[in-house]
């Protein structure tokens, strides 16, 4: 892009000229000739002022709307979707998009506030009824951490089975045969709950493999309260699984202290593996192994796919899997001989 230094340096007269007769300096004694020869050059070489700029940036400007799956209220204690929000938050935030934010509201959503929305971010698994009230909205939908329609919507998603299958992997390469599984389901509608693809994914592993019970699969809400409940419970039957793989670095913290109550060492009695790598894991004593997820990352690039799709009319929908990483740290040993 051109500079007023550009413009002066062809024009032949100084930067402080040019630069007053650009911004349009009523107060500058200058001939008529010498204001269309700066005024010719400048549109020759394509400038623009700060003030046209900063006005085409904000003609320029779009309004996103975020669904989001859960309440307010049930986010402060899921820090894996608390952290994609925040992602989407910072990089409309860059970008200079405005954000309305609609959450779950007494099992529904109040749409009227994204009557005007340029497109729509869909954080989490919603119904398919309400998918389709979106749609009537626009057809600009990107879907994070949910792909309920790959033909159809573009989404952003990390490959669960994968994930699920290299911790596993990790836990037979120390000699673990009977494993258990904490983790929590998803809310649909009210009675209605789905199976998360976490344990979807501890289920197809280890069901071809020894040592498989139904009875080390222990299931109830995401949070640090339920992960305590459900390794006590775990702990009252026997015998007990010699690793867990928890859904969830909240979850596996409850865990970890309801192992310690009860005098269980970790790893050398049990050996535990978390999701999400939250930044208390590795300060815990023992450092939790965990599967990091990009989650802000996932986030932010919702927010670009949806950009792309508006500025480029773009219509075949885009599904982009985000890799996740495990982190082997002290809470996985080989089990007791």
């Amino acid at each position: 892009m051109a500079t007023i230094r550009d413009i002066a340096k062809n024009a032949g007269y100084s930067i402080a000229t040019v630069s007053r007769v650009l911004n349009q300096d009523d107060t500058l004694s200058v001939s008529d000739a010498a204001r269309e020869k700066i005024f010719k050059i400048a549109a020759e070489m394509n400038y623009q002022t700060p003030k046209s700029r900063s006005t085409k940036k904000k003609t320029a400007s779009l309004t996103f709307g975020m669904v989001y799956f859960n309440s307010e209220k049930q986010e402060v204690n899921d820090p894996y979707f608390l952290a994609i929000r925040l992602g989407i938050e910072k990089f409309c935030a860059e970008n200079n998009i405005q954000l309305e934010k609609v959450y779950r509201n007494h099992e529904t959503f109040q749409l009227n506030k994204l009557q005007k929305a340029d497109g729509l971010i869909v954080v989490g698994r919603i119904r398919p009824e309400e998918v389709d009230e979106l749609v009537l909205l626009t057809e600009n939908i990107i879907f994070v951490d949910y792909s309920p329609l790959d033909s159809m919507f573009d989404s952003v998603v990390i490959d669960f089975q994968e994930a699920v299958h290299r911790t596993l992997d990790h836990l037979m390469a120390f000699n673990h045969r009977r494993i258990g599984y904490i983790g929590g389901d998803q809310f649909i509608r009210p009675g209605k709950n789905v199976m998360d693809f976490r344990e979807i994914a501890f289920r197809t592993y280890l069901s071809q493999h020894a040592g498989y019970s139904e009875n080390d699969i222990h299931i109830g809400k995401f949070s640090t309260e339920e992960g305590y409940r459900l390794m006590q419970k775990a702990l009252m039957k026997s015998p007990l699984p010699t690793a867990f793989v928890v859904a969830s670095d909240s979850m596996a913290i409850g865990a970890l202290r309801a192992l310690h109550e009860q005098n269980y060492r970790v790893p050398q009695d049990v050996s535990i593996v978390g999701f999400n790598d939250i930044a208390a894991s590795r300060y815990l004593q023992p450092s939790l192994t965990t599967v990091k997820v990009h989650t802000e990352f996932m986030g932010e690039t919702a927010v670009e796919i949806l950009m792309e799709r508006i500025h480029s009319s773009r219509t075949i929908p885009r599904k982009t899997v985000i890799p996740t990483e495990l982190i082997v740290r002290e809470s996985t040993s080989y089990p007791p001989e």
